[in-house]
């Protein structure tokens, strides 16, 4: 028997609370990393751009860095 595995929406879903995790896919100048540079899937960077959208809204991270 093979056994099929699923990605698990664990992966793909980012918090916006998670600021530690948000900003390992932030350059220095508080820009996103492309999905090249963190290997995401589609589905997870667009999760990723939300949470870092929502974390700069509640001014968890900065929108740029000087």
């Amino acid at each position: 028997m093979t056994e099929t595995t699923k990605t698990s929406t664990l992966n793909n879903h980012i918090d916006y609370k998670d600021i530690v995790r948000l900003g390992a896919h932030v350059n220095p100048h508080a820009r996103m990393m492309s999905r090249r540079r963190t290997r995401m899937t589609a589905k997870g960077q667009r999760n990723f751009a939300t949470a870092i959208k929502r974390a700069r809204f509640m001014a968890l991270m900065p929108y740029i860095k000087h």
